[in-house]
């Protein structure tokens, strides 16, 4: 898989050259950029299982997996055997669909706090509804998110955000107004201490706490132990509403997510990435006393005119009906600890110091010889390293999301033959690296 150096007569250099000209950055999400190590993005031909290929006929090893959703692998047939058949029926209808009612059913099925749910068309609209049903349940105004964790691009959590902000080194976003901006408090992730002093100050005005319960967004962060119980206690005692963003984590670390690896049950879930089968979606759902609030049955309003539509509703029925077994969480840890067990070995051996954090199949390769466990220890990784090692593995074949502050995910197509051939592409990059 490995691939020669690029050169200027490269079909994605020419791409991208035409892109900034009639997209902002070239992109229409902002870490394709690069910007966080550098070079000219790959412009993606095609995917299939666990590899996808450029325009110029490059193949790679594809840990990012469009960022989550790809768990079956890319073109998964059986999904795209259920699109191919949606199709021939019509792309969207605007009215009700027997599929909004079973993806629902197996939403709940799974998720131990999901009794009710409302499908949505991404996961940034899935928080952004979850946040004004808090407010609107709680009659209250104040929100508490983690420094460094990322929910989506909407007014309310662009405040200490993670992800491409951090990434592209930007200050809370310009076009947010002051007026929203202090209805968002910002508390340190894995600091149960801080966020009890911030409810002693603010308690009676706040409406929700949300939270990634296993960070993606600067980096795979996992909770430390009985920190997500203790938010969870906190929060009862406050009468605030828990949200737990499982946009990344839902359907991944666990059938139920991290609600279910945890043992910790939130008030209001949102979903997304997954539940699509790779097309846009996203879901927010509670018990029925709290989702009873919201329009028609309610008096909080949210709508969406591609909401339930039938094709994403097929791709990710036919992938969670996929995960129903144990055995695929199982595969997927073990492959986890397998390319992370790897991947350790390998920066040893080449003398660089790097921690990886790891929950099931999410991942991420700090280069620091500190424990990462918030914002403040993650942004203490070396970028310019990261950014080297980045561009030697896409030599190597192996295509890693191009920021040091992104998770990697796994998938079931990831077989053990595709897991060494990138530990033996990491043992050259590291080497690579250091020069």
């Amino acid at each position: 898989m490995s691939s020669p150096q690029r050169d200027e007569h490269d079909r994605s250099v020419e791409l991208f050259a035409r892109a900034v000209e009639l997209i902002p950055g070239g992109v229409n999400s902002p870490v394709r950029a690069f910007r966080g190590v550098g070079g000219t993005p790959r412009f993606i031909r095609s995917a299939k299982g666990a590899t996808m290929t450029d325009v110029d006929g490059r193949t790679y090893i594809d840990y990012v997996g469009s960022w989550g959703p790809m768990i079956l692998g890319h073109a998964d047939e059986e999904v795209l055997d259920a699109l191919r058949e949606a199709l021939s029926r019509g792309t969207s209808y605007g009215a009700p669909t027997e599929l909004e009612i079973e993806i629902a059913e197996e939403i709940i099925d799974a998720v131990p706090s999901i009794k009710m749910v409302r499908m949505v068309n991404s996961g940034t609209e899935a928080t952004m509804s979850a946040i004004r049903l808090a407010r609107g349940v709680t009659g209250r105004n104040k929100l508490i998110k983690f420094e460094g964790c990322y929910h989506g691009h909407g007014d309310s959590f662009l405040v200490k955000a993670g992800s491409g902000v951090a990434t592209l080194g930007l200050p809370d976003s310009p076009g947010v107004p002051a007026s929203v901006a202090q209805n968002t408090i910002t508390v340190s992730y894995n600091d149960a201490v801080a966020l009890e002093q911030t409810f002693d100050e603010h308690g009676a005005d706040i409406a929700a706490v949300i939270i990634e319960p296993v960070v993606g967004n600067m980096g795979c962060v996992p909770p430390q132990e009985g920190y997500l119980q203790r938010v969870r206690e906190i929060t009862t005692k406050h009468n605030a509403l828990l949200i737990f963003d499982e946009v990344m984590t839902g359907f991944r670390l666990a059938r139920g997510g991290a609600q279910e690896l945890y043992n910790v049950t939130p008030d209001i879930t949102t979903l997304g990435k997954i539940i699509g089968g790779g097309l846009p979606v996203g879901a927010y759902g509670a018990s029925r006393e709290i989702m009873n609030n919201i329009a028609p049955a309610g008096n909080v309003y949210q709508a969406g005119t591609l909401s339930g539509n039938p094709l994403a509703m097929t791709a990710g029925l036919t992938t969670l009906k996929r995960l129903r077994q144990p055995s695929v969480y199982e595969q997927l840890e073990r492959a986890g600890q397998r390319l992370c067990d790897g991947l350790s070995k390998a920066a040893r051996e080449a003398g660089v110091e790097t921690v990886i954090n790891r929950v099931g199949s999410m991942w991420t390769t700090f280069f620091t010889s500190e424990a990462v466990t918030d914002w403040t220890s993650a942004a203490k990784s070396n970028r310019a390293l990261f950014g080297n090692f980045f561009h030697a593995m896409l030599n190597e074949g192996v295509y890693l999301a191009p920021s040091q502050f992104e998770a990697g995910f796994i998938g079931l197509a990831h077989t053990d033959e595709f897991l060494d051939r990138t530990v033996e592409a990491a043992g050259k990059a590291f080497e690579a690296a250091k020069n």
